[in-house]
């Protein structure tokens, strides 16, 4: 029996999430299988979202263009394939092979969107409306003199992934209603969470950014070290660098003791929404390790994760799941050595 339209763009969506990123790829199927599928699509919404920004070629006017369009695509007032068609036609060879394949299939992707519920879409509504309007204000200002100081990245990192955290909670709360009865609790951590893991991928891309055009670290933060970014080279070290990298480190590590406190509420017999937690949280503990000890690198590959950290972040968090002080424990050791932030007296 060949498979249902529905079916069909299921399992595209499944491909097409293991080339545009290897870790939701990885951490998705961990979720149960209704949830799973929800994830995914809205991951996929958010990823459409990130490529019109990213697209070198598209002018800042363009991009909002294209922004607002997506929204009413997501929220059901634009035509996907015309939007499809419009702008994979000015897409280029800064934006990959995947990602091209991605919006050439948006009427797939959006037949799934459309599958879900009422409230689950209203969610993903939310995500992409708030993205999409967040990430064109960032880009109009984007430039190598870095962000003016941490309250613009704290609204930088709201925007890309604070409020994907506010949208799978929704999904979470909209799968069980014993999730849902700790909502309030949930959603005050969800956007630390999502800063958390994007301040660990904004300190681990510097170098990547920056050959884009982009710098996402606040200025304000290394003048007081008295570093100006402006003169920020690879493979230098220097002491004030250092020092304004060694607070944002401290900061993204509280923001990562969030995540635990997140993950905690979620009940323990919850093992699969635990795991797509854990998974991510655990990388990203570990990448912010290395960022700390190698504070001269001059690529993400020198402080990325080696794949048996993955499979030893994978293997030892699955294993303690259910078991909220070994996970305790165990995230106190993999933070432990990291700088904190001081108290004010």
């Amino acid at each position: 029996m060949g498979k249902t339209g529905l079916e069909s763009d299921l399992a595209y969506q499944a491909e097409i999430l293991q080339g545009v990123s290897r870790t939701f790829a990885l951490t998705i199927p961990q979720l149960p299988p209704p949830l799973s599928d929800a994830v995914g699509n809205a991951y996929l919404l958010c990823r459409i979202a990130d490529t019109i920004e990213d697209e070198a070629a598209l002018s800042a006017g363009q991009k909002r263009e294209f922004s607002e369009g997506w929204i009413g695509v997501v929220e059901g007032s634009r035509d996907a394939q015309d939007f499809a068609a419009a702008l994979g036609g000015l897409l280029t060879g800064s934006t990959t092979e995947a990602e091209r394949d991605l919006v050439a299939n948006i009427p797939r992707v959006m037949r799934i969107t459309n599958s879900f519920s009422a409230t689950q879409q209203q969610a993903m509504q939310r995500c992409v409306r708030i993205m999409a309007h967040g990430m064109a204000e960032f880009q109009d200002g984007a430039g190598l003199e870095g962000l003016n100081d941490l309250k613009h990245l704290d609204r930088y990192c709201y925007y890309v992934a604070g409020v994907v955290g506010e949208m799978l909670t929704e999904l979470f709360c909209d799968y069980s209603a014993e999730i849902g009865a700790r909502r309030d609790e949930l959603f005050v951590l969800s956007s630390s969470y999502g800063q958390g893991l994007q301040m660990t991928n904004i300190l681990k891309d510097i170098w990547e950014d920056r050959n884009r055009g982009a710098c996402w670290l606040p200025r304000s933060v290394f003048l007081a070290a008295g570093f100006d970014l402006r003169s920020l080279s690879p493979g230098q070290a220097d002491p004030g660098f250092v020092e304004g990298l060694n607070r944002l480190i401290a900061i993204a590590g509280q923001h990562l003791a969030n995540a635990l406190r997140y993950i905690l509420l979620i009940p323990a017999h919850e093992t699969g929404i635990r795991r797509f937690c854990l998974w991510s949280l655990g990388m990203a503990v570990l990448t912010l390790r290395r960022t700390y000890t190698t504070p001269a690198f001059g690529s993400g590959q020198e402080v990325k994760i080696s794949r048996r950290a993955v499979k030893t972040v994978v293997v030892t968090t699955s294993a303690l799941a259910r078991f909220d002080a070994a996970l305790k424990l165990l995230f106190v050791g993999l933070g432990r050595g990291l700088p904190r932030v001081r108290e004010a007296a």
